[in-house]
């Protein structure tokens, strides 16, 4: 290029839209709800345990919670209790007996990549999953 000349300016293009998360429905039409993100157990782990409690009421999912000796039990049931908290700050006076967990969505986060090492000098690659789990309670 010579020195009198000005580079061309490229043109300014719109940025990419904004994409809604695939687990949360639109803030209009929803309940009551938490997240939990990041849960560092793996995310076929926490189904076994979510699809337990799902469609029962809150206070029955609980007592199964309590009594269940997976890892994403004791998690779960704090999400679930944060879920009614939020009914309950937001929506004033709710009869929470009659809530029930209308969606429950567990879906994977990150993977955390470790390496092992291993014979001849090689390594494997260990993956740590997560889970980022949605609960929306309904009456």
């Amino acid at each position: 290029m010579a020195e009198n000349q000005t580079p061309k300016k490229k043109a300014r293009t719109a940025p990419p839209p904004v994409r809604a998360r695939r687990n949360k429905p639109a803030a209009a039409e929803a309940g009551p709800h938490a997240s939990l993100n990041f849960l560092r157990v793996a995310p076929r782990k926490v189904r076994l345990v979510a699809d337990q409690v799902r469609g029962l009421p809150v206070g029955d999912a609980l007592a199964i919670l309590k009594y269940r000796p997976h890892a994403a039990a004791k998690p779960l049931a704090k999400l679930l209790r944060s879920a009614v908290a939020n009914a309950e700050s937001k929506g004033g006076r709710v009869d929470v007996d009659a809530l029930m967990v209308k969606t429950l969505t567990v879906d994977q986060g990150p993977k955390m990549r470790r390496f092992m090492p291993r014979a001849q000098g090689r390594a494997y690659r260990i993956e740590k999953k997560t889970s980022h789990v949605y609960v929306e309670l309904g009456t």
